[in-house]
């Protein structure tokens, strides 16, 4: 496994930074509705990156990969939730507890595929700039 996948941990947490940041600022023109969809998009999307990252750099600690991508997952989920409603909250919450405890298992499924890491990668950066332009809408 070549170890410049570390370089995709700190790209996620700056990109979830900045999308943070970005929604901060107009979180009161933001509905209920597209506030739990943001607050999933985050927490999921930061628990699938850190599960596929943390199972492909330590493929013999799996626990450990899974309790670390649960934390950041449901910790995101809260931070970006916690910005509308209690709801959103557990929604955000909730969901990146689920894809915290899914994405090692992909991951594993998936060894040594550095294709596949670039690919789902690509999708979470997509979907934060998805976010983005429809906060910027909406």
């Amino acid at each position: 496994m070549p170890e410049w996948i570390v370089v995709f941990y700190p790209v996620n947490f700056l990109s979830a930074y900045v999308l943070y940041i970005y929604l901060y600022n107009r979180r009161k023109q933001i509905g209920f509705h597209l506030g739990m969809n943001i607050a999933m998009v985050a927490g999921g999307g930061m628990a699938l990156g850190t599960g596929l990252i943390f199972i492909n750099l330590y493929p013999l600690y799996f626990l450990e990969a899974t309790l670390v991508a649960v934390i950041i997952g449901s910790l995101t989920g809260i931070f970006f939730g916690n910005l509308f409603d209690y709801q959103t909250l557990l929604t955000g919450y909730i969901n990146g507890l689920m894809m915290g405890i899914i994405a090692p298992m992909i991951g594993a499924a998936a060894s040594e595929g550095i294709l596949f890491l670039l690919m789902i990668e690509i999708f979470i950066i997509s979907s934060f700039c998805l976010v983005a332009a429809f906060a910027y809408r909406g």
